[in-house]
């Protein structure tokens, strides 16, 4: 894997970044703390940029109009939307004027509208495909005319299967709920699965800009993280959207980062960010000034250093094989630690 830069900057040592948004830039329409800023000193210093969301809610024009507004200046060429892949799918299994039961928001049935297919609304239009995104309007009516037509044949292709989605007031049911509801219907699965934790929008980022070390940030394991995974492409995950650090102690092999920061400060500061163990091979003594040791779930965390160094140490241990559910402090530095990391029962 790819090492900082000498002189510290983890951004220096790539050279192009794929953002998440929801988590990442913003939550809702609402910027997240430092991230404007730090995207803006990126845009000023010449590194190629990319926006990858599985939120089909938008199209690429509409987001960047949003991150716009926010004061960041994009093109939508480089903002990739899952409702966008999602119609490339469908166009590319479908002749033109075929017709498509979509389920979500305007922005999904114009993607579809776009790539020369019918969007419907009814099982008595005969659909092709059905098509399933994020929409806030989402209801019954909609899931159930989604049903009858997969059971009519139709194939089922879903931008993604996020189950939450972040908000000021919290997590909120994502697309992967919805999902969830029809899959329990049906007693099936999606034909396709368009979105992350899908490889293909970070591969297809890295494809536009000619870009050989990504590096991509999200604030979800299951999807970012998992899908840079899948993609071959380091990642950071930063702690501003719906994952918290206990989150990260339980992640899979398949949805471990390389490194997580708080915020995406973290990509210039060497000091607020850390790199995590190997996600294949974690060395637990490798701890960055912090020990944890005992036997069974209860663990004793010591030592000195900062609580993105703590955090990694638990993640050595965790992930390692131990198990970490009851995490004790054996000093008061380590209880400090612990309180703002969320760990301390």
């Amino acid at each position: 894997m790819t090492a900082p830069s000498p002189d510290g900057r983890l951004v220096d040592s790539f050279d192009l970044v794929i953002f998440d948004l929801d988590g990442v830039i913003y939550l809702v329409d609402r910027p997240i703390g430092t991230a404007v800023a730090t995207v803006g000193r990126l845009h000023a210093e010449g590194k190629p940029l990319a926006y990858a969301t599985n939120n089909a809610s938008r199209r690429a024009a509409e987001v960047a109009a949003l991150l716009s507004g926010m004061g960041l200046s994009i093109r939508p060429d480089e903002v990739l939307t899952s409702a966008a892949a999602a119609a490339e799918v469908l166009a590319d299994r479908f002749p033109s004027d075929s017709p498509v039961l979509v389920v979500g928001a305007e922005a999904l049935r114009a993607e579809v509208h776009a790539v020369g297919l019918r969007p419907v609304t009814r099982v008595e239009d005969a659909p092709v495909a059905v098509v399933q995104g994020y929409g806030p309007q989402v209801g019954w009516v909609d899931l159930a005319e989604a049903a009858l037509a997969v059971q009519a044949g139709a194939e089922w292709i879903v931008t993604n299967t996020d189950r939450t989605l972040p908000t000021p007031r919290g997590p909120v049911p994502g697309n992967g709920s919805l999902v969830a509801a029809l899959r329990t219907a049906l007693g099936r699965d999606p034909d396709v699965v368009v979105g992350k934790p899908g490889p293909a929008l970070f591969r297809a980022a890295a494809h536009r800009a000619g870009a050989n070390r990504p590096l991509v940030i999200g604030d979800r394991l299951d999807t970012d993280i998992e899908g840079a995974v899948r993609a071959g492409m380091e990642c950071l995950l930063v702690l501003t959207g719906v994952t918290a650090p206990v989150d990260l102690l339980h992640a899979p092999p398949q949805a471990r980062p390389t490194y997580v920061a708080d915020d995406l400060t973290g990509l210039f500061d060497a000091e607020r960010v850390a790199r995590l163990p190997d996600r294949a091979r974690p060395d637990p003594a490798d701890a960055d000034g912090w020990r944890v040791t005992g036997d069974g779930a209860e663990v004793l965390l010591t030592g000195t250093g900062s609580r993105l160094g703590a955090l990694r140490a638990l993640c050595a241990a965790a992930w390692s094989g131990r198990p970490v559910t009851d995490i004790q402090p054996g000093s008061e530095l380590a209880r400090s630690v612990l309180w703002d990391l969320g760990l301390l029962q």
